[in-house]
């Protein structure tokens, strides 16, 4: 993996979406580089079946495990879930504290071109820091579709986070955002969980002090609310030795 230029990143804030605090001034260092599946190679052995499959978890703070400790982010706890129920999945976690969708168009064909392998499923989680600096939706829509393109032109399935804009930006805005996550996932047709944060938003105590982003236990909850549907589209492709078994 790349080593990425360091960043001084301002919090992922909701302001109502949470229905929590708003979010101060602070802003929060993104970490030097991402390592490939390194929090994830401090989780135990789990027993799995089939062909590896690699995903490559591309997010901002909530993926990046923003105030949690290694092997605690969203990536991390999904891959140990994933093998629990017998898939052999290798997480890449390519989450950066503060990125919008167009810091995430800059780096992604540099993140993809440093794969060793083409991923078998992309998570792209983008678009709540697009809230938080006010950016037109018409920009974010533009970002996630030049992204998407690009994942398009190399045949890469894709599964889309989506993200809700809070009341209080106003009914068109609000509208216009919430749209863009079903519009993408439609025009590429790929797979999407509408709104990935729809069973913690409501509850403080599964967030940290800053009231944005999840604890531990309210990253565990994500994973067993969302692990169906990453399962799902994951791409099913038979195990090459089960394939020269039949084909003898």
């Amino acid at each position: 993996m790349g080593i990425w230029q360091k960043r001084v990143s301002a919090l992922i804030c909701f302001p109502a979406l949470f229905a929590l605090a708003a979010c101060g001034g602070e802003t929060a260092e993104a970490p030097a580089e991402i390592a490939e599946n390194s929090e994830s190679a401090e989780l135990p052995e789990i027993p799995v079946m089939g062909p590896e499959r690699t995903i490559l978890a591309f997010g901002d703070s909530l993926f990046a495990g923003y105030g949690l400790e290694p092997g605690q982010s969203y990536p991390a706890k999904l891959e140990n879930a994933l093998r629990r129920q017998g898939i052999n999945a290798v997480m890449v976690n390519a989450g950066i504290s503060g990125d919008t969708s167009s810091a995430g168009l800059e780096r992604l064909e540099f993140t993809l071109d440093s794969q060793d392998t083409k991923p078998d499923l992309f998570i792209l989680e983008l678009g709540g820091n697009d809230l938080l600096r006010g950016i037109s939706p018409e920009e974010t829509r533009a970002n996630f579709d030049a992204m998407l393109t690009e994942l398009n032109s190399r045949d890469i399935p894709v599964l889309i986070m989506g993200m809700r804009a809070p009341p209080n930006y106003g009914p068109e805005y609000q509208a216009e955002f919430d749209a863009i996550y079903a519009e993408m996932a439609e025009k590429y047709d790929t797979a999407i969980i509408p709104f990935w944060l729809n069973d913690i938003y409501e509850d403080t105590n599964l967030f940290q002090r800053d009231r944005i982003h999840p604890t531990e236990e309210g990253i565990e909850a994500l994973v067993a609310s969302t692990l169906d549907e990453v399962a799902a589209a994951i791409p099913q492709e038979e195990d090459p030795q089960e394939e020269d078994a039949e084909a003898g």
